[in-house]
């Protein structure tokens, strides 16, 4: 992972000359952002590998508070590089399975599990294991001119990047599989009013309103924070005893941390707390 300057309220602009993924790092927000915008951020093998670390090292790092993903060009991600996948075709030992579970898997699993917030800043396109990228963040916030495509089952694929869990708790089982049957391009407003985004915004002002939620989050208690995701998580696939031991267990964590005392102590004094994040 590399460090900039740029601060998260004025992103570096992208380089195309670059690495593929550029990693800016300031104040307890990392941004990563997908630096193919030739190739619409489409995911090589390169691609892969760079992103599968940056989100191990930006999830470990006790001072990133906040994840944003995010593309350059007018693409956020359209999914696998399909020019490098003919190729592969070629190579009987290279199979869809191996970058699956090789890329597409750990880069899905840091995204959802990170003890941290993760926003996905849908700046453009989203299609295929792109989608299910931004599918896998805890916000989607998407410019007035994006568009979202599962993209699978146009190339006569299986969906992958969870898209078969993510898509069905968020508009439901019907829904999920007519837009995974029959893709299409969804837009940004269509997308709002189905829940696959969490909020739209003008393109010229995608940044600034991805970086004001992207400090309110790394100002937080994040400790809490990660441990509602985990919740969340468990509990979508637990009965209810199961979840609420659970959740017991993750309050007895958050009970016991820095940020609870110092919200208490802030609340009795009638200030606003400040987090350490622990």
């Amino acid at each position: 992972m590399t460090e900039s300057p740029a601060t998260p309220e004025t992103p570096a602009t992208p380089d195309s000359t670059a690495s593929p993924l550029l990693v800016e790092v300031d104040d307890g927000i990392a941004w990563l952002r997908l630096n193919r915008p030739e190739a619409m951020n489409s995911l090589d093998d390169a691609l892969k590998g760079a992103l599968v670390a940056a989100l191990r090292e930006v999830g470990e790092d006790p001072a990133v508070r906040c994840v944003v993903l995010t593309g350059s060009g007018r693409a956020f991600c359209v999914g696998q590089d399909l020019k490098e996948h003919v190729r592969n075709l070629g190579d009987p030992t290279s199979t869809l399975a191996t970058t699956v579970t090789d890329h597409y898997n750990r880069i899905v699993t840091s995204l959802a599990t990170m003890n941290k917030p993760v926003i996905a800043a849908i700046n453009g396109v989203a299609a295929g294991a792109g989608l299910s990228f931004a599918l896998a963040c805890d916000f989607r916030v998407a410019s007035d001119r994006a568009g979202l495509n599962t993209s699978f089952a146009g190339i006569a694929l299986s969906c992958d990047s969870g898209a078969s869990w993510t898509l069905p708790r968020l508009v439901g089982p019907a829904r999920a599989k007519e837009l995974l049957l029959l893709p299409r391009t969804v837009g940004a407003d269509e997308a709002l009013t189905l829940g696959l985004v969490t909020k739209v915004v003008p393109a010229d002002a995608l940044d600034a309103a991805v970086a004001d939620l992207a400090r309110t989050l790394a100002d937080g208690p994040t400790l809490a924070y990660g441990s509602i995701r985990r919740a969340v998580a468990y509990s979508a696939s637990a009965d209810l005893a199961d979840a609420l031991a659970n959740e017991a267990e993750l309050m007895a964590l958050t009970g016991r941390s820095s940020d609870h005392r110092a919200a208490v102590d802030a609340f009795l004094a009638k200030q606003k707390p400040t987090y350490s994040g622990t």
